[in-house]
């Protein structure tokens, strides 16, 4: 019960950073420094780091291939989720890891959308074929990849027999999340702020999700002597 607290607390401590980080975007240090004029919270930071980090096509061309290389995770997970459904011919035959996991990945296409209404930022740089900025506030790429590289060893790893596999998975995966963290920096399509924001969305959904995970695992059955 104290271990539940104390995870609890934790998740709860993630939420509340990335509410502060969210709210300091949008109230703090206001200041037109964007394509257009256009308004940037935490503008002094946030100039800081365009100033260091010039858009870069390669990183941009790269993150975006991980960006598709998450998705294409996503519809591998939801394609054995489909198989169980199919031959089990119920949702109570599919694996519940699977079945959170989906959850976790609609929670994900929700944010997405929400923020890509909402505007809170909008990118340092206009894009190629656009005439406007378009939102930044957090980096969807950055989210998703995180989200989806770092959770897929989670529930993967139950599908892999072979141990040195499943080692290469897991680390193969937190690498591809790595770079895409830096990659996206490097970039120049973000404010800085906006990929810390991405981060702390990630970290508080992970966590959510290996509670979820836990809690749906079997129990142990205890044998009596």
């Amino acid at each position: 019960m104290l271990m539940k607290k104390d995870r609890l607390i934790k998740l709860g401590i993630l939420a509340g950073l990335t509410i502060i980080v969210s709210l300091l975007v949008c109230f703090v240090d206001k200041a037109p420094i964007g394509p257009k004029a256009t308004v940037v919270g935490m503008s002094h930071i946030n100039g800081f780091f365009r100033d260091i980090f010039k858009f870069s096509k390669f990183w941009y061309v790269i993150t975006n291939l991980l960006g598709y290389l998450a998705i294409l995770l996503c519809l591998c997970f939801a394609g054995i989720g489909a198989l169980q459904l199919w031959a089990g011919k119920g949702l109570k035959k599919v694996d519940r890891n699977i079945v959170a996991l989906g959850c976790l990945y609609v929670v994900v296409i929700l944010l997405y959308v929400i923020f890509e209404k909402a505007e809170i930022n909008c990118r340092p740089v206009i894009m190629p074929g656009e005439t406007d900025p378009e939102a930044s506030f957090p980096s969807s790429h950055t989210m998703l990849a995180l989200t989806v590289f770092c959770s897929a060893p989670w529930v993967g790893n139950r599908y892999l027999k072979d141990a040195n596999i499943r080692k290469i998975f897991t680390i193969v995966m937190y690498v591809l999340a790595a770079v895409m963290v830096v990659g996206r920096l490097l970039s120049g399509v973000h404010w800085f702020t906006d990929i810390i924001a991405s981060i702390l969305i990630s970290a508080t959904l992970l966590y959510a999700f290996r509670i979820v995970l836990d809690f749906i695992k079997p129990k142990k059955k205890t044998v009596r002597k």
